[in-house]
């Protein structure tokens, strides 16, 4: 298991984290390059040009990168790295785990609302559980995590509202296949920097991203 809380595979490519100098799959890790000016820059897409140095999409390990001065050591040379880092990578991650849902709903393959997402547990249909870190712990616990599924409680009620173009939403679900894994990935990396504070697991079943 990787520290952004992806299951390893043998025949996935593996990146070293500069923090934690472990090797693991990429899906576990967020890519940087050196951008104009020797700048630190997040490139969560993994699509900028450049040598890409990887970081553990882990709280703990991106504020060793940063404060230890690691990512001019995988540079091999003097980079700047913003005040803001963290925040980019997070807002990043944010924008990118609700494109996906977003992708998901518009091709049926996510609902959201407490009875939509219940009847879709019932049915066996919902693969993925999503629910506001903010919304309320005795109404959440009324849904469950699906039998070897996932759990995510790490976008808040209004960034989940984006990604179903309303102004709120505390319960949502996501089937299987399509956008699935994409989706698991990218949510995986940013529970791992935002850690489980906040959260509140849906149910008996603790097994979360």
């Amino acid at each position: 298991m990787t520290r952004g809380g992806q299951a390893r595979t043998r025949d996935e490519a593996e990146r070293r984290c500069i923090a934690t100098g472990e090797s693991q799959p990429k899906a576990g890790l967020v890519r940087f390059v050196i951008g104009p000016g020797d700048v630190v820059v997040p490139d969560i897409l993994e699509r900028l040009p450049g040598r890409g140095i990887w970081v553990a999409a882990d709280r703990d390990a991106l504020n060793l990168a940063i404060r230890k001065g690691l990512f001019s050591r995988g540079a091999k040379k003097k980079v700047t790295v913003p005040d803001e880092l963290f925040e980019q990578v997070e807002s990043g991650l944010v924008r990118r785990v609700v494109e996906l849902v977003s992708l998901a709903r518009k091709s049926g393959q996510c609902v959201a609302g407490m009875e939509k997402v219940k009847g879709w547990l019932a049915e066996g249909r919902a693969k993925v559980l999503f629910q506001a870190c903010d919304g309320s712990g005795r109404e959440k616990s009324k849904l469950w995590t699906p039998e070897g599924g996932r759990f995510f409680g790490c976008l808040t009620s209004d960034e989940l509202g984006l990604a179903f173009g309303r102004q709120r939403v505390i319960h949502g679900a996501l089937a299987a296949g399509g956008l699935e894994r994409r989706v698991v990935e990218e949510a995986s990396k940013l529970r791992g920097l935002r850690g489980t504070y906040g959260e509140h697991i849906a149910g008996k079943d603790t097994k979360d991203a």
